[in-house]
């Protein structure tokens, strides 16, 4: 019974090496079939999530986040929304935002951008601190931590 076990391993490794040897040249090309599938998406953890909402003033553009609770076998009661300002934005970024467009003022948000200083005003009990707020490639970008 041992044998066959031994027998049985070795042929399945080396049906295994002999499927790499085969598939490795393709390697490159059968990734980027696999990333172009429609299943295949990136973490909202990572992007921010999908933009709920966006506004355009005068030289830059000013994008809401839909709020991210996502984990790892299910939703977390604490999570993060995005906000995202692009283009030509003032030096001093004073506005108050409703993230979830119920009506009402979520938080009051302040920003330096000369010198990286934001301060959060929560104005709901479902806001919490600041998680991030830095200068990007195509302008600024705010993560406020939030709870359900």
């Amino acid at each position: 019974m041992k044998r066959i076990g031994k027998i049985a391993g070795i042929t399945w490794a080396f049906a295994g090496l002999i499927l790499i040897i085969i598939l490795f040249p393709g390697l490159n090309g059968f990734s980027r079939a696999l990333a172009k599938m429609p299943f295949m998406k990136i973490n909202p953890n990572y992007t921010g999530g999908e933009i709920a909402f966006s506004d355009s003033l005068p030289g830059y553009k000013f994008e809401i986040r839909k709020p991210v609770f996502d984990g790892l076998w299910k939703e977390r009661t604490h999570g993060f929304v995005q906000l995202d300002w692009r283009g030509d934005f003032p030096e001093k970024i004073s506005d108050t935002i409703d993230f979830d467009r119920d009506g009402c003022n979520d938080f009051r948000v302040t920003i330096d951008t000369k010198t990286p200083e934001t301060d959060i005003e929560p104005l709901h009990n479902k806001v919490g601190s600041l998680n991030v707020s830095t200068s990007t490639s195509y302008g600024w970008t705010l993560r406020v931590n939030i709870s359900k």
